[in-house]
């Protein structure tokens, strides 16, 4: 049971219109989003934010972006984020090669060095203590530039308040995201866990 309980999506006017950005996302206004919502303030500028670190302006494509949330998510173990950050790279068109081995992202051909790269700075960046050294500074800078990994980074900062609000608050989750968990995630052993 969620710690607090997400509200009707219709609550705030303001928050429904700006969360028509998780229906081509998601195809649903998460209920993390609907928690957030009992002030709206947050609720509003999570959603701006969420825009933002998730628009394209390099070569860091929308599907890697949702990988990225992905291994940050796996890394703090928060599955509702789990789930959540596949179905999404499922929707922004990962190949279903990646989709069905991101666990084993570091040895399998269908992810690039590039693609590794990243993974690995999400990994390094998502750790506690922070992993991040002169080698994951080297690997990425031989594919990417500093405004990609910026994008990068937001990303990961962005699952990093999504982990800990999500599986603080034990957020219910969405029948789509737990179809494609089970999907993608269950054959690791992935469950809702908390998040029932």
């Amino acid at each position: 049971m969620p710690l607090v309980t997400p509200l009707d999506p219709n609550h705030d006017a303001e928050t429904k219109q700006l969360s028509d950005f998780y229906n081509e996302t998601l195809g649903f206004c998460p209920n993390s989003v609907l928690t957030m919502q009992r002030r709206p303030e947050i609720s509003k500028a999570f959603i701006n934010l969420n825009k933002a670190v998730m628009a394209n302006h390099g070569r860091v494509t929308s599907a890697l972006k949702r990988m990225i949330a992905w291994v940050s998510s796996n890394a703090t173990g928060c599955r509702y984020c789990q789930a959540h950050a596949i179905r999404a790279a499922e929707r922004y068109g990962a190949e279903q090669e990646q989709l069905d081995n991101i666990w084993e992202y570091k040895t399998h051909p269908a992810f690039s060095d590039a693609e590794c790269a990243a993974l690995d700075f999400s990994l390094a960046a998502s750790m506690v203590p922070n992993m991040v050294d002169e080698k994951i500074k080297e690997e990425l800078y031989k594919y990417w530039d500093e405004g990609e990994i910026v994008e990068m980074l937001g990303v990961i900062s962005l699952f990093g308040y999504l982990n800990r609000w999500n599986d603080s608050m034990g957020t219910s989750i969405e029948d789509g995201a737990v179809e494609s968990g089970e999907q993608y995630l269950g054959k690791r052993g992935w469950t809702q866990g908390k998040h029932v």
